[in-house]
């Protein structure tokens, strides 16, 4: 088994993230790109993301609260290194100052430096998500800089080695509070808040049938809360696409399409408007990028409240498996300012975010070599892939699984597979419901 390092903090975040239906993006979407109702990652009630905000900012302006030791050391990193002295600075400055962008009632940004931000985060470290039917805010951590990570300086500042580097170890102090029996706490009956309560069964009404769990438990037999974000379905609640059919590819994550992109090129201008995909940057720059010039990309997203294991599409050997470092808070600068950032961003983030890969030799020769991307978005980049290079995996058998929250997956194909995909009545962009894991994706055309 291989585990990111940031391991499955980086879901936390995306634990909260999706309970929101369908928030309104204030910057257009991208050509061919999902909306930003995809995912639900911003509340629906802009009036509780507003007081949600302003309880976790209270009193960080002029706190002296100390800081964690990871944190402390975030913030020598800014101050001691000149550009990014500088970035952090000018992120917050290029902030619009109206209502439009401040999301709090002075009409400024809520995170108003980076020493304020500092001091939201070193809060965020020792709370787990709790439910929330209006909008309960995920990403803690993309929450405070979703506004300025969408300026140049932060664009810049998110892409910096030394910064993500930092964020990893500050993403690895939440998961060992995120794993430990200590995290349980939200994982009750409260009406609202709790993840048993009313409000909570009302959203996932199908939870106890589903997944594997015992009522009759403390916590429902979950021992943390990566435990609970992590739990595995009921065998019989997602059988396998015609098993013994090789033609027929299955859905690697219970996900929604986002993008069906064909002729890929090797080498693209990711950056731009319609975030065209570049293969040898998705695959960061492996030596097998090259066969699927030319192919097919698959791209759907998971929201907080799906299943979060990956399973194989096709039956066949595992050729290789990597796990890449990445970004955490970048997003496409080509966007403007994302009110639900990165999830419009998420054809560019293929290329730029963690995330893991996993090459596989299908059994079908109308298929051959195949490769998934696992994408970690902002805090959910925690790839823990559970297979090794050689091994052989059926159809539907498990690959891996992100920690703590969804996130976003690519199946790439080589140019001479041809497919007919099946969306279960849905159209790439337009979310109405997942499609089950496991369930009939597509299936090759001879």
């Amino acid at each position: 088994m291989k585990r990111n390092t940031l391991f499955f903090v980086t879901s936390l975040v995306l634990a909260f993230i999706c309970l929101f239906p369908g928030y309104k993006a204030v910057a257009a979407s991208p050509e061919n790109s999902a909306p930003y109702s995809v995912g639900q990652w911003l509340p629906s009630d802009q009036l509780f993301f507003d007081q949600w905000m302003a309880k976790l900012t209270e009193g960080t302006e002029s706190a002296k609260e100390p800081l964690l030791p990871v944190i402390q050391e975030f913030k020598k990193i800014i101050e001691e290194d000149p550009e990014l002295y500088m970035l952090f600075n000018q992120m917050f400055d290029q902030v619009p100052h109206n209502k439009s962008f401040s999301k709090d009632p002075t009409g400024k940004p809520q995170i108003k430096n980076y020493r304020q931000m500092l001091q939201v985060m070193n809060r965020i470290l020792t709370i787990a998500p709790e439910f929330n039917k209006t909008g309960l805010v995920g990403f803690p951590i993309n929450a405070i800089l979703d506004w300025p990570m969408g300026t140049p300086a932060g664009t810049t500042a998110f892409l910096n080695e030394k910064v993500n580097r930092q964020l990893k170890k500050i993403l690895n102090q939440w998961a060992i509070f995120l794993s430990s029996a200590d995290s349980r706490y939200v994982l009750n009956d409260d009406p609202e808040k709790g993840w048993f309560g009313r409000d909570a069964k009302a959203a996932m009404p199908l939870f106890v049938k589903d997944f594997i769990c015992d009522p009759n438990l403390p916590y429902y037999g979950f021992s943390s809360w990566d435990d609970f974000f992590t739990r595995k379905i009921r065998e019989e609640r997602r059988p396998v696409a015609r098993p013994d059919d090789d033609a027929v590819i299955a859905n690697a994550c219970e996900s929604a399409p986002y993008r069906i992109a064909k002729d890929v090129k090797l080498a693209d201008m990711f950056w731009i408007k319609a975030q065209p995909y570049s293969l040898q940057h998705i695959m960061a720059m492996d030596p097998l990028a090259g066969q699927f010039a030319g192919g097919t990309v698959y791209q759907a997203f998971l929201s907080a409240l799906s299943y979060h294991r990956w399973h194989s599409p096709v039956s066949g050997r595992i050729v290789k498996t990597r796990l890449i470092d990445g970004s955490y808070y970048a997003e496409a600068l080509s966007e403007g300012f994302d009110p639900a950032g990165p999830n419009d961003s998420q054809g560019y983030i293929t290329q730029v975010a963690s995330r893991a890969l996993i090459f596989i030799e299908a059994d079908n020769p109308d298929i051959g070599l195949m490769c998934i991307i696992f994408v970690g978005m902002a805090e959910v980049s925690s790839n823990d892939i559970t297979v090794h290079e050689g091994q052989h995996v059926k159809k539907g058998e498990q690959l891996g699984m992100f920690h703590f929250g969804g996130s976003t997956h690519c199946m790439i194909f080589r140019p001479h597979v041809k497919l007919k995909f099946e969306l279960h009545g849905q159209s790439p962009g337009l979310q109405s419901e997942n499609i089950p894991v496991r369930d009939r994706i597509a299936t090759v055309i001879k």
